[in-house]
Protein backbone atom coordinates (compact mmCIF):
# COMPACT_ATOMS: atom_id res chain seq x y z
CA UNK A 1 0.00 0.00 0.00
CA UNK A 2 3.04 2.28 -0.14
CA UNK A 3 2.17 4.03 -3.40
CA UNK A 4 -1.54 4.21 -2.65
CA UNK A 5 -0.85 5.82 0.73
CA UNK A 6 1.65 8.27 -0.76
CA UNK A 7 -0.72 9.25 -3.57
CA UNK A 8 -3.59 9.70 -1.11
CA UNK A 9 -1.40 11.90 1.06
CA UNK A 10 -0.29 14.00 -1.91
CA UNK A 11 -3.83 14.45 -3.23
CA UNK A 12 -5.38 15.41 0.11
CA UNK A 13 -2.53 17.76 0.99
CA UNK A 14 -2.85 19.43 -2.43
CA UNK A 15 -6.60 19.87 -1.96
CA UNK A 16 -6.15 21.31 1.52
CA UNK A 17 -3.51 23.72 0.25
CA UNK A 18 -5.90 24.96 -2.41
CA UNK A 19 -8.42 25.75 0.32
CA UNK A 20 -5.83 27.32 2.63
CA UNK A 21 -4.56 29.76 -0.01
CA UNK A 22 -8.08 30.76 -1.08
CA UNK A 23 -9.41 34.17 -0.06
CA UNK A 24 -11.24 32.70 2.91
CA UNK A 25 -8.62 30.17 3.96
CA UNK A 26 -5.70 32.58 3.96
CA UNK A 27 -7.35 34.59 6.75
CA UNK A 28 -6.90 31.83 9.33
CA UNK A 29 -3.35 32.69 10.43
CA UNK A 30 -1.28 35.29 8.62
CA UNK A 31 2.46 35.71 9.14
CA UNK A 32 2.94 39.45 9.39
CA UNK A 33 6.42 40.65 8.29
CA UNK A 34 8.64 42.28 10.90
CA UNK A 35 12.27 43.34 11.25
CA UNK A 36 13.39 39.70 11.57
CA UNK A 37 11.40 38.38 8.61
CA UNK A 38 12.69 37.48 5.16
CA UNK A 39 9.36 38.30 3.49
CA UNK A 40 7.74 41.68 2.85
CA UNK A 41 4.01 40.86 2.72
CA UNK A 42 1.57 38.88 4.91
CA UNK A 43 1.56 35.17 4.04
CA UNK A 44 -0.67 32.46 5.55
CA UNK A 45 1.28 30.07 7.78
CA UNK A 46 -1.07 27.11 7.86
CA UNK A 47 0.61 24.87 5.27
CA UNK A 48 1.45 22.32 7.95
CA UNK A 49 -2.26 21.62 8.34
CA UNK A 50 -2.38 20.37 4.76
CA UNK A 51 0.65 18.10 5.28
CA UNK A 52 -0.76 16.60 8.49
CA UNK A 53 -4.22 16.13 6.96
CA UNK A 54 -2.69 14.38 3.96
CA UNK A 55 -0.63 12.11 6.20
CA UNK A 56 -3.73 11.26 8.25
CA UNK A 57 -5.63 10.17 5.13
CA UNK A 58 -2.60 8.30 3.79
CA UNK A 59 -2.33 6.44 7.10
CA UNK A 60 -6.02 5.54 6.95
CA UNK A 61 -5.56 4.15 3.42
CA UNK A 62 -2.50 2.05 4.20
CA UNK A 63 -2.68 1.41 7.98
CA UNK A 64 1.11 1.09 8.19
CA UNK A 65 1.28 1.30 11.99
CA UNK A 66 3.30 3.81 14.05
CA UNK A 67 0.11 5.04 15.70
CA UNK A 68 2.01 6.26 18.77
CA UNK A 69 4.48 8.39 16.79
CA UNK A 70 1.81 9.84 14.51
CA UNK A 71 -0.59 10.53 17.39
CA UNK A 72 2.15 12.38 19.24
CA UNK A 73 2.94 14.34 16.07
CA UNK A 74 -0.75 15.24 15.73
CA UNK A 75 -0.82 16.43 19.34
CA UNK A 76 2.26 18.58 18.71
CA UNK A 77 0.60 19.96 15.59
CA UNK A 78 -2.49 20.94 17.60
CA UNK A 79 -0.37 22.64 20.27
CA UNK A 80 1.68 24.41 17.60
CA UNK A 81 -1.46 25.65 15.86
CA UNK A 82 -2.55 27.21 19.14
CA UNK A 83 0.90 28.76 19.39
CA UNK A 84 0.64 30.12 15.85
CA UNK A 85 -2.71 31.73 16.70
CA UNK A 86 -2.30 32.84 20.31
CA UNK A 87 1.40 32.62 21.14
CA UNK A 88 2.05 30.15 23.97
CA UNK A 89 4.77 30.43 26.66
CA UNK A 90 8.11 28.93 25.65
CA UNK A 91 8.26 26.82 28.82
CA UNK A 92 4.88 25.24 28.06
CA UNK A 93 5.84 24.36 24.50
CA UNK A 94 9.20 22.91 25.54
CA UNK A 95 7.58 20.90 28.32
CA UNK A 96 5.12 19.33 25.89
CA UNK A 97 7.91 18.59 23.40
CA UNK A 98 9.88 16.79 26.11
CA UNK A 99 6.80 14.88 27.28
CA UNK A 100 6.03 13.72 23.72
CA UNK A 101 9.64 12.64 23.28
CA UNK A 102 9.54 10.68 26.55
CA UNK A 103 6.35 8.86 25.50
CA UNK A 104 7.88 7.97 22.13
CA UNK A 105 11.04 6.57 23.72
CA UNK A 106 9.00 4.61 26.28
CA UNK A 107 6.55 3.03 23.84
CA UNK A 108 8.38 2.74 20.50
CA UNK A 109 11.92 1.73 21.49
CA UNK A 110 13.37 -1.28 23.23
CA UNK A 111 14.65 0.16 26.53
CA UNK A 112 18.17 1.37 25.64
CA UNK A 113 19.15 2.18 29.24
CA UNK A 114 18.52 5.30 31.29
CA UNK A 115 21.39 7.36 29.92
CA UNK A 116 20.55 6.72 26.27
CA UNK A 117 16.85 7.22 27.01
CA UNK A 118 17.51 10.70 28.40
CA UNK A 119 19.78 11.50 25.44
CA UNK A 120 17.10 10.36 23.00
CA UNK A 121 14.38 12.41 24.73
CA UNK A 122 16.54 15.54 24.55
CA UNK A 123 17.48 14.80 20.94
CA UNK A 124 13.84 14.38 19.90
CA UNK A 125 12.86 17.65 21.55
CA UNK A 126 15.81 19.34 19.83
CA UNK A 127 14.81 17.93 16.43
CA UNK A 128 11.29 19.35 16.87
CA UNK A 129 12.67 22.77 17.74
CA UNK A 130 15.54 22.91 15.26
CA UNK A 131 13.16 22.11 12.42
CA UNK A 132 11.02 24.99 13.60
CA UNK A 133 14.07 27.27 13.69
CA UNK A 134 14.99 26.28 10.14
CA UNK A 135 11.53 27.02 8.73
CA UNK A 136 12.26 30.58 7.70
CA UNK A 137 12.88 30.65 3.97
CA UNK A 138 10.68 29.69 1.01
CA UNK A 139 10.99 26.03 0.09
CA UNK A 140 13.55 25.18 2.76
CA UNK A 141 11.69 23.09 5.34
CA UNK A 142 9.51 21.46 2.69
CA UNK A 143 12.56 20.50 0.67
CA UNK A 144 14.29 19.01 3.70
CA UNK A 145 11.16 16.98 4.49
CA UNK A 146 10.90 15.69 0.92
CA UNK A 147 14.56 14.68 0.72
CA UNK A 148 14.95 13.54 4.34
CA UNK A 149 11.83 11.39 4.59
CA UNK A 150 12.44 10.22 1.04
CA UNK A 151 15.82 8.88 2.21
CA UNK A 152 14.17 7.18 5.19
CA UNK A 153 11.63 5.61 2.84
CA UNK A 154 14.28 4.37 0.41
CA UNK A 155 16.40 2.85 3.18
CA UNK A 156 13.40 1.19 4.81
CA UNK A 157 12.12 -0.13 1.48
CA UNK A 158 15.49 -1.62 0.59
CA UNK A 159 15.61 -3.25 4.03
CA UNK A 160 12.16 -4.78 3.52
CA UNK A 161 10.55 -2.68 6.27
CA UNK A 162 7.33 -1.87 4.41
CA UNK A 163 5.47 -0.07 7.27
CA UNK A 164 8.30 2.41 7.91
CA UNK A 165 8.81 2.86 4.17
CA UNK A 166 5.10 3.67 3.81
CA UNK A 167 5.02 6.23 6.61
CA UNK A 168 8.17 7.90 5.29
CA UNK A 169 6.76 7.98 1.75
CA UNK A 170 3.56 9.59 3.06
CA UNK A 171 5.53 12.35 4.79
CA UNK A 172 7.66 12.93 1.68
CA UNK A 173 4.50 13.07 -0.46
CA UNK A 174 2.90 15.62 1.87
CA UNK A 175 6.03 17.74 1.65
CA UNK A 176 6.05 17.47 -2.14
CA UNK A 177 2.47 18.74 -2.28
CA UNK A 178 3.34 21.59 0.07
CA UNK A 179 6.26 22.65 -2.13
CA UNK A 180 3.90 23.29 -5.03
CA UNK A 181 2.71 26.34 -3.05
CA UNK A 182 5.85 27.04 -1.01
CA UNK A 183 8.71 26.97 -3.51
CA UNK A 184 9.88 30.56 -4.07
CA UNK A 185 7.92 32.75 -4.24
CA UNK A 186 5.87 31.10 -1.49
CA UNK A 187 2.09 31.51 -1.36
CA UNK A 188 1.88 29.78 2.01
CA UNK A 189 4.25 28.98 4.88
CA UNK A 190 4.45 25.74 6.85
CA UNK A 191 4.05 27.38 10.26
CA UNK A 192 4.80 25.77 13.61
CA UNK A 193 1.83 23.47 12.98
CA UNK A 194 3.93 21.75 10.32
CA UNK A 195 7.56 22.30 11.31
CA UNK A 196 7.32 21.03 14.89
CA UNK A 197 5.64 17.66 14.13
CA UNK A 198 7.85 17.12 11.07
CA UNK A 199 10.97 17.72 13.15
CA UNK A 200 9.68 15.39 15.83
CA UNK A 201 8.95 12.67 13.26
CA UNK A 202 12.37 13.14 11.65
CA UNK A 203 13.93 12.21 14.97
CA UNK A 204 11.30 9.64 15.96
CA UNK A 205 11.38 7.60 12.74
CA UNK A 206 15.17 7.85 12.68
CA UNK A 207 15.30 6.25 16.13
CA UNK A 208 12.70 3.64 15.19
CA UNK A 209 14.78 2.63 12.18
CA UNK A 210 17.85 2.28 14.39
CA UNK A 211 15.85 0.39 17.02
CA UNK A 212 14.70 -2.06 14.32
CA UNK A 213 18.30 -2.42 13.08
CA UNK A 214 17.49 -0.97 9.68
CA UNK A 215 20.30 1.59 9.82
CA UNK A 216 23.06 2.82 12.15
CA UNK A 217 22.37 5.52 14.73
CA UNK A 218 24.28 8.14 12.73
CA UNK A 219 22.02 7.67 9.68
CA UNK A 220 19.22 10.13 10.67
CA UNK A 221 21.85 12.63 11.79
CA UNK A 222 23.55 12.62 8.39
CA UNK A 223 20.27 12.63 6.45
CA UNK A 224 19.11 15.76 8.27
CA UNK A 225 22.63 17.16 8.79
CA UNK A 226 22.01 20.46 6.91
CA UNK A 227 19.30 21.37 9.43
CA UNK A 228 21.04 19.87 12.47
CA UNK A 229 24.34 21.63 11.79
CA UNK A 230 22.86 25.02 10.86
CA UNK A 231 20.54 25.17 13.87
CA UNK A 232 23.11 23.81 16.35
CA UNK A 233 26.00 26.01 15.22
CA UNK A 234 23.76 29.07 15.20
CA UNK A 235 22.48 28.30 18.69
CA UNK A 236 26.01 27.84 20.05
CA UNK A 237 27.18 31.05 18.40
CA UNK A 238 24.30 33.02 19.92
CA UNK A 239 24.87 31.45 23.33
CA UNK A 240 28.52 32.50 23.15
CA UNK A 241 27.41 36.08 22.47
CA UNK A 242 25.02 36.00 25.43
CA UNK A 243 21.91 36.47 23.28
CA UNK A 244 18.41 35.31 24.14
CA UNK A 245 18.33 32.17 22.06
CA UNK A 246 14.54 31.74 22.29
CA UNK A 247 13.90 35.00 20.44
CA UNK A 248 13.46 35.15 16.67
CA UNK A 249 16.48 36.29 14.65
CA UNK A 250 18.04 36.25 11.17
CA UNK A 251 21.45 34.72 11.88
CA UNK A 252 21.01 31.20 10.51
CA UNK A 253 23.27 30.29 7.61
CA UNK A 254 20.32 29.96 5.23
CA UNK A 255 19.06 33.39 6.32
CA UNK A 256 22.47 34.89 5.62
CA UNK A 257 22.42 33.37 2.13
CA UNK A 258 19.08 35.03 1.42
CA UNK A 259 20.19 38.38 2.82
CA UNK A 260 23.50 38.34 0.92
CA UNK A 261 21.67 38.35 -2.40
CA UNK A 262 21.13 34.70 -3.26
CA UNK A 263 17.43 35.19 -2.57
CA UNK A 264 14.97 32.52 -1.50
CA UNK A 265 15.32 30.60 -4.76
CA UNK A 266 19.12 30.66 -4.80
CA UNK A 267 19.33 29.68 -1.14
CA UNK A 268 16.89 26.83 -1.77
CA UNK A 269 18.96 25.48 -4.66
CA UNK A 270 22.14 25.56 -2.56
CA UNK A 271 20.43 23.91 0.39
CA UNK A 272 18.76 21.26 -1.78
CA UNK A 273 22.14 20.34 -3.22
CA UNK A 274 23.62 19.91 0.26
CA UNK A 275 20.55 18.00 1.48
CA UNK A 276 20.61 15.60 -1.47
CA UNK A 277 24.36 15.01 -1.08
CA UNK A 278 23.95 14.17 2.62
CA UNK A 279 20.99 11.86 1.93
CA UNK A 280 22.79 9.99 -0.87
CA UNK A 281 25.96 9.67 1.23
CA UNK A 282 23.93 8.28 4.14
CA UNK A 283 22.16 5.75 1.91
CA UNK A 284 25.38 4.56 0.26
CA UNK A 285 27.35 4.28 3.50
CA UNK A 286 24.70 2.74 5.76
CA UNK A 287 25.37 -0.80 4.50
CA UNK A 288 29.13 -0.36 4.10
CA UNK A 289 32.02 -1.34 6.35
CA UNK A 290 32.68 0.51 9.59
CA UNK A 291 35.73 2.16 8.03
CA UNK A 292 33.67 3.42 5.08
CA UNK A 293 30.98 4.72 7.41
CA UNK A 294 33.57 6.58 9.50
CA UNK A 295 35.16 8.02 6.36
CA UNK A 296 31.78 9.15 5.04
CA UNK A 297 30.93 10.88 8.30
CA UNK A 298 34.33 12.58 8.41
CA UNK A 299 33.99 13.75 4.81
CA UNK A 300 30.47 15.04 5.41
CA UNK A 301 31.56 16.91 8.54
CA UNK A 302 34.47 18.45 6.66
CA UNK A 303 32.26 19.47 3.72
CA UNK A 304 29.64 21.05 5.98
CA UNK A 305 32.40 22.83 7.88
CA UNK A 306 33.82 24.26 4.65
CA UNK A 307 30.38 25.48 3.62
CA UNK A 308 29.86 27.12 7.02
CA UNK A 309 33.22 28.89 6.81
CA UNK A 310 32.45 30.02 3.24
CA UNK A 311 29.16 31.54 4.35
CA UNK A 312 30.80 33.16 7.40
CA UNK A 313 33.53 34.76 5.28
CA UNK A 314 31.06 36.04 2.68
CA UNK A 315 28.83 37.34 5.48
CA UNK A 316 31.71 39.22 7.13
CA UNK A 317 32.55 40.87 3.79
CA UNK A 318 28.88 41.66 3.19
CA UNK A 319 28.57 43.33 6.60
CA UNK A 320 31.72 45.40 6.00
CA UNK A 321 30.50 46.53 2.57
CA UNK A 322 27.02 47.33 3.91
CA UNK A 323 28.38 49.35 6.81
CA UNK A 324 30.82 51.10 4.50
CA UNK A 325 28.02 52.05 2.09
CA UNK A 326 25.97 53.41 5.01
Amino acid sequence: MLWQSALATFAIALLCLKLLVSDRGRRLVLDQPNERSLHARPVPRTGGLAIMAGVAIGWWVGHPGFAVALTLAAALAALSLLDDVYGLPTALRLGVHLAAAAVLVAFELRFPGWILSVVFVLALAWYANLYNFMDGSDGLAGGMALIGFGAYGAAAYLAGAQPLATVSAMLAAGAAAFLTRNFPPARIFMGDVGSVPLGFLAGALGLVGWNDRLWPLWFPLLVFAPFVCDATLTLLRRLARGERVWQAHRDHYYQRLVRMGFGHRGAAVIEYTVMAACAVAALLASESTVATQAGTLAAAAAALGVIAVWVDLRWARYVRETEGAA
